[in-house]
């Protein structure tokens, strides 16, 4: 019997490896190649293979012909010469730019995508991490991602996420997991109790699930449960992929600050992790070393270890002198910035209320520091603050202290717990919410001066319009004028929800339509109000936490009304309008009181900013305007002038000495900023054009037409019935078809079925019949076979140590055409591959068994001899990533070695020492197993190509 039989249990050719007849029953055992499995059948199931109905159909060679494109281009190329196809770009709302396409290109060139994201401010990391999460998830590689990210962005997350990946997350906030474990049943075993493994993608605030090591009035039992609840099981739930925003801020002041514990936990729980951060190295080397120990403990053990060139095969970043849009042209432009001054000097009753409210504010400042009340210092800089916004928001902030301060007065106190660092990462109205309920029963004294102070912005607000209000309508109008544009849209910003309240009344009884968005509204509110701003609304009031994740650039005119003491607040205002593709020169006005001691502050810089430009042609205000390491200074600068009384001028000089120093020393310190990508913007134009799809669609479509499925062809879209019966309606494969009919499904390579059918493909076997086909288009001279292979390495053994991230198997595709005086033409087996993409064909005859085996003998050893280049690359690949894990494997042990030998009791040192060895003992082992590789090829279509 010939070794290979078609059986039809399985409908499909087996290889036959022995035969036994017991008891009268002859029972085979054969080898399913496509199932990579040996069974036993009765001899009776299997027929010879010339008889069989195997020959390959039109729709089968069209199936696998597209489906090895689709596969070449999961796997990536097979020759050094060729890149990865990005997926992400082509399956994406977002249209991305050439450093953007760079950034994913590197991110996903490698087995191990862990990285850091280092763009300038403003080039698009969230979406350069976007479409890492939407490679993975497309290449199959990744299912669960969890976002971190600072309270104030974590909206914009879940916004941008939706509207340019069409990706929805889930916001999960404390106080869902408290819910849920009230709710879950008790008797359930903690497995069963995680709500993480319901949350496929969820975003979470950076401070809300960090560790606690201990807390005011609990026991040791009460922290633990609450570390269950809020940390562990985080840390457990099966995570793919985890990205965190202003990663930063997890490098913490040591190994035992509970930010850090958090981010080496969450470093720890996914294989994949992206860091966010434009300035990760603020000149402290050691939390720097912290932070690129995240990505990978082995490589970055200690400060000794961060050496430029190790960091840079982490780091991926591009600086904005570098960004170019996809026609080479540089991508931002400039924009002008001008301060307005609002003169009191008419409005005695507002100069008053100002002036009493800085009093009150300063004194309160200062004795809170004598007290060591630093959230009660925090809360009269922020009154300050609202002295400058509105008579509304005076008022009804006074009204909320006097409450506060009556409630002490009768003893009722609030139990809240606030964290330093925290505060100052929140915006003004979201910091007001939080101070006005802090424990303070050393204040009870101030009320009859809240009182006063309330009665007199009574006072003025019934005395008509602020001064600053009216000043805007002229400059509204003003701007009308030389824009040229009596529907001008203008958006204003303003830190509290008084003042915004107040202006929506203001402009609307003006005849303005005002939208607004501000930090209490849910998205899909905020979604609504930015629809009504595009459309029928004027003007949009919004907070600094409201406009987070908005693209609101159909405007281009920006109104400060009134001004953040930490400068990037005010960047990132501008943000919403100054964004990449925004096609106007964009406009910004900022409030601020004339004579007044932040009106001095802003001149002061000014003046200063304009020498230092006119004697060395250097222009330093991106340093003071969009450096974070230059925004606390700034506020420090602010505190100490407003609320200190101390010299404006020597202040001033002083923060920007200090700028500069910070920025040299850091640039100088860290190898962050050595690194800066090349960029190449013809790539984005490559991939906007790219097959992909239509290989896709033709795979789907002539899988099922070939194995019992049916497919319609409807203007709404396919509708599809799989083998099982399954049916799917309405379905597309481009995103551009998607969006053109909102109601379709998209099928793309992210659906696991869609891309089954690429990495399963049916093999032939020999002597299965050779399929004679004509492909119109083709030269008359080109005739004879051709044959497509895939080759493959696979790992020889079953399970690799967790810490070795090596892919199992490495796949490559090759086709090979002899011609009818047994040549071999490489490119024109290409073109034929191509052509069948393409172009149609027609399967004429079949050849008889014994010319399609000499056909496959011939092919067979063709394929052999061309395979070798794509082995060796496969090989070069699973050889470098080995190396690259030894390498992290030796820097791990050397480092935990020389920890262990600071350890002060011996014997405890020397049981670790011996703990150490055998764990290197057995890496080592693992590490020699990964180097066993098996070859394989398989054969995928045999075809002889005939003249038409």
């Amino acid at each position: 019997m010939s070794l290979w039989q078609y059986i039809t249990i399985h409908n499909s050719a087996c290889l036959c490896l022995e035969e036994q007849t017991l008891w009268g029953h002859t029972v085979c055992r054969v080898w399913l190649p496509n199932q990579d499995a040996v069974v036993r059948v009765p001899k009776s199931a299997l027929q010879p293979l010339a008889s069989c109905p195997l020959s390959l159909t039109t729709h089968h060679i069209a199936y696998v012909a597209a489906a090895a494109k689709v596969a070449e281009v999961l796997e990536g190329s097979n020759s050094a010469t060729e890149g990865h196809v990005l997926l992400a770009p082509m399956e994406s709302n977002v249209i991305p730019l050439p450093h953007q396409i760079h950034a994913l290109s590197r991110a996903i060139s490698g087995d191990r995508v862990r990285y850091l994201l280092a763009d300038e401010v403003g080039l698009g990391k969230t979406i350069e991490a976007g479409l890492v999460m939407r490679e993975l998830k497309l290449r199959g590689l990744v299912r669960r991602t969890l976002v971190v990210a600072p309270k104030s962005l974590a909206l914009q997350w879940q916004a941008e996420m939706e509207n340019h990946f069409n990706e929805p997350f889930t916001l999960v906030n404390a106080s869902d997991l408290d819910a849920y474990e009230r709710l879950m049943p008790g008797a359930l075993p903690d497995h069963q109790r995680n709500p993480w493994l319901n949350f496929p993608q969820a975003i979470i605030t950076t401070d809300a699930f960090k560790p606690l090591s201990k807390r005011r009035g609990w026991n040791k039992e009460t922290v633990q449960r609450y570390n269950l609840i809020r940390h562990e099981r985080l840390m457990t739930a099966q995570w793919d992929l985890i990205i965190v925003d202003e990663a930063h801020r997890l490098g913490g002041a040591s190994d035992l600050v509970a930010r850090y514990k958090l981010g080496q936990g969450l470093a720890e729980s996914a294989p994949y992790l992206l860091l966010l951060s434009a300035t990760p190295h603020q000149g402290k080397s050691d939390a720097f070393a912290r932070l690129m120990g995240l990505l990978d403990p082995m490589s970055f053990s200690d400060v000794e270890s961060i050496k430029p060139d190790r960091v840079a095969h982490f780091v991926i970043r591009t600086e904005k002198r570098k960004a170019i849009t996809a026609t080479g042209e540089p991508l931002f432009k400039p924009r002008t910035t001008r301060i307005l001054k609002v003169d009191l000097e008419h409005f005695p009753d507002q100069l008053k209320l100002y002036d009493e409210v800085t009093d009150y504010a300063k004194h309160g400042y200062n004795l809170a520091l004598h007290n060591r009340s630093p959230f009660i210092a925090f809360l009269m800089i922020l009154l300050q603050r609202i002295a400058t916004s509105s008579t509304r928001a005076i008022r009804s902030t006074l009204e909320r202290r006097l409450e506060r301060l009556d409630a002490l007065k009768d003893g009722r106190r609030s139990e809240v717990e606030l964290i330093i660092e925290e505060l100052e990462e929140l915006t003004g109205q979201e910091l007001l919410d939080e101070l006005l309920d802090v424990n303070e029963p050393g204040r009870v004294n101030e009320v009859e001066q809240v009182r006063y102070l309330l009665s007199l912005a009574h006072q003025v607000e019934a005395a008509g319009p602020d001064a600053k209000a009216l000043r805007l309508i002229e400059l509204i109008y003003q701007l009308q004028v030389e824009e040229n544009d009596d529907q001008l849209k203008l958006l204003i910003f303003t830190e509290f929800v008084g003042t915004q309240m107040m202006l929506q009344e203001f402009l609307e009884a003006r005849g303005f339509v005002c939208a607004t968005i501000n930090g209490s509204m849910e998205m899909d509110e905020r979604k609504q109000e930015q629809h009504r701003f595009a459309e029928e609304a004027r003007v949009m009031i919004s907070t600094d936490a409201g406009g987070e994740g908005l693209n609101l650039q159909f405007a281009h005119v920006v109104i400060n009304y009134d001004l953040p003491w930490n400068p990037m607040r005010v960047e990132q205002r501008i943000g919403r309008v100054d964004r990449i593709g925004q096609p106007k020169l964009v406009r910004a006005f900022n409030f601020v009181f004339e004579n007044s001691i932040e009106s001095r502050v802003l001149e002061v810089i000014e003046e200063k900013l304009a020498v230092i430009f006119k004697e060395t042609g250097i222009d330093k205000s991106n340093d003071v305007l969009e450096t974070p390491l230059a925004g606390d200074l700034y506020e420090q600068m602010m505190t100490h002038v407003v609320m200190e009384n101390r010299e404006i001028d020597t202040e001033v000089e002083r923060m920007l000495s200090s700028i500069e120093r910070e920025v040299i020393a850091v640039c100088e310190k860290s190898p962050i900023y050595a690194i800066s990508e090349e960029v190449d913007f013809t790539a984005a134009e490559s991939l906007r054009t790219h097959p992909l799809p239509v290989w896709v669609e033709r795979m789907t479509i002539n899988y099922l037409r070939s194995n019992d499925g049916r497919v319609i062809n409807t203007p709404q879209g396919w509708t599809l019935v799989w083998p099982d019966g399954e049916e799917q309606k309405k379905c597309v494969f481009s995103a551009h078809d998607a969006e053109s009919l909102p109601e379709a499904t998209l099928l793309n390579l992210e659906n696991s079925r869609v891309r089954g059918l690429a990495l399963n493909l049916p093999r032939i076997a020999t002597g299965q019949p050779l399929s004679c086909v004509s492909v119109s288009g083709l030269p008359a001279s080109i005739s004879g076979v051709w044959e497509l292979f895939e080759i493959r390495l696979q790992v020889g053994m079953h399970q690799l140590m967790q810490s070795l991230r090596i892919p199992q198997i490495r796949r490559g595709y090759i086709s090979v055409f002899l011609s009818e005086e047994g040549k071999l033409f490489l490119p024109t087996a290409r073109h034929i591959w191509d052509a069948l993409q393409t172009a149609e064909f027609q399967v004429q005859s079949t050849l008889v068994q014994d010319e399609s085996i000499k056909a496959y003998e011939r092919l067979q050893k063709a394929a052999e001899q061309v395979g070798q280049e794509a082995f060796d690359f496969l090989q070069q690949a699973h050889i470098a990533s080995v190396a690259r894990e030894e390498g992290r494997g030796i820097v791990s042990f050397a480092s935990r070695r020389k920890a262990i030998e600071r350890v002060g009791l011996p014997e405890v040192r020397q049981f670790r020492l011996s703990r150490c060895d055998a764990d290197e003992t057995e890496w080592r082992k693992e590490l020699q197993s990964a180097r066993l590789i098996v070859p394989e090829i398989r054969p995928l279509l045999m075809l002889r190509i005939m003249n038409e």
